[in-house]
């Protein structure tokens, strides 16, 4: 599995490239040979901080990390640390699932209905609906503001997609938008 590599403020060197090809490796334990995989890290300097932010892509699923500290090499370990833990929770956890239902027989579309309600490991709580009205980027932010919330939905006016604001730990704004 090889990683895409991107520097911000920073060179990457055949070093750095080698050294997270190294790290990358690790995970690759944790997936099927033919699985579709992607990896994306990005390195940037922060002042005296180095940090690297490592995504996976795999058969739909993202795992996310992003570290920091005085030493890129020392980012890239903690990085990838946090997205072996992530992995392997997520395997552990269909694994337990896997196990605790056992074999399961072909079903109905209504009774796989029943099975899923049935399923007391993930429950979701509260359901909102809400009406989505065009808007552009700002607007959302600034309601999102309004309302006190970390994220908001909208429809984005310039591309009529769905897409969501979010406040970021450092105070600034990220935008997730689809890609079908």
């Amino acid at each position: 599995m090889k990683a895409q590599v991107h520097g911000d403020n920073i060179a990457v060197t055949a070093a750095l490239q080698d050294y997270v090809d190294k790290k990358i490796a690790r995970l690759t334990r944790y997936f099927d040979r033919e699985a579709d995989k992607q990896i994306y890290v990005t390195m940037a300097v922060e002042g005296l901080d180095h940090r690297v932010e490592m995504t996976v892509f795999v058969n739909g699923v993202i795992f996310r990390a992003e570290e920091k500290s005085p030493d890129m090499y020392a980012s890239i370990d903690l990085a990838t640390d946090k997205l072996e833990e992530q992995i392997h929770r997520y395997k552990e956890k269909l694994n337990r699932r896997f196990r605790a239902r056992g074999p399961r027989p072909q079903l109905k579309a209504a009774d796989r209905d029943a099975v899923a309600e049935t399923d007391d490991e993930i429950k979701v709580v509260r359901v909102k609906r809400f009406p989505i009205k065009p808007m552009d980027v700002e607007e959302a932010v600034l309601q999102m503001e309004l309302l006190g919330h970390d994220f908001f939905v909208f429809m984005n006016a310039e591309t009529e997609e769905v897409n969501v604001v979010y406040r970021r730990r450092s105070g600034d704004y990220g935008l997730i938008e689809p890609q079908i």
